[in-house]
């Protein structure tokens, strides 16, 4: 992890949030409460038994699908247990475990140094902070929201994938590009107790219904609360 990046990830904390105006905090809670009746099950679709494993899954998850990662991280996950394993671990043989999950030769050296720096500096382990987190090789924001949310159940920020980044534009939530920005602009408005679930529940629509091509928007449970079909027809 560069130092830039680390100062964005500061940065980002410290930029303060737009307060929302009431109708659109009132459009915001209904979003969240028809989310929460269609995917009533907010969890993760990566397959994992410890902080690490997750962090390992999440890295491969980059530009390739959680059914995919899970194939290829039953396998992995049999060979190697601890950070200190994957830290010795001949790179080569990291590259071809992982080669199903694409741009292997990048994830098996971020997997590698992530877990020598989790061994040099936090004694093997997987740390609970967000900043702690943003310390280790191939990390960003994304990805230690995912660990922070899934492994620790801390709600240190919105996770901004693909498909959140791409509903949250359509459903008027930001208008924002950038991931931490769109992150940001999530935060003011969804209620923190819900911002776990709400990363969750949004992968899921856009994975259903908001797809990238031929969303379904006359089967999507928020087309009311959407100005995204108006601007299609």
């Amino acid at each position: 992890m560069r130092s830039t990046d680390r100062a964005k990830g500061k940065r980002h904390e410290e930029t303060p949030a737009e307060v929302p105006v009431p109708e659109e905090q009132a459009r915001v809670r209904e979003i969240v409460e028809r989310l929460r009746e269609r995917y009533p099950v907010a969890r993760t679709a990566l397959k994992f038994r410890t902080p690490l494993e997750l962090l390992v899954a999440t890295i491969l998850s980059a530009q390739c699908t959680d059914e995919r990662v899970n194939q290829v991280t039953a396998e992995l996950f049999r060979r190697y247990r601890t950070a200190e394993e994957y830290a010795s671990a001949p790179l080569r043989e990291l590259e071809r475990l992982i080669r199903p999950t694409g741009y292997y030769r990048n994830k098996a050296r971020a997997i590698k140094a992530a877990c020598q720096k989790l061994v040099a500096d936090f004694g093997g382990e997987v740390p609970a902070t967000m900043e702690a987190l943003l310390t280790l090789p191939g990390v960003a924001r994304k990805t230690a929201n995912v660990v922070l949310q899934n492994a620790f159940g801390i709600a240190s920020g919105i996770v901004v994938d693909t498909h959140v980044l791409r509903v949250a534009q359509r459903l008027g939530l930001t208008r924002e590009k950038d991931r931490d920005k769109v992150e940001r602009d999530l935060m003011a408005l969804v209620p923190r107790e819900e911002w776990i679930a709400f990363s969750h529940r949004l992968i899921a629509h856009g994975r259903e219904t908001c797809r990238a091509r031929r969303p379904l928007c006359g089967q999507c449970s928020l087309e009311s609360l959407c100005p995204y079909p108006q601007k299609v027809r």
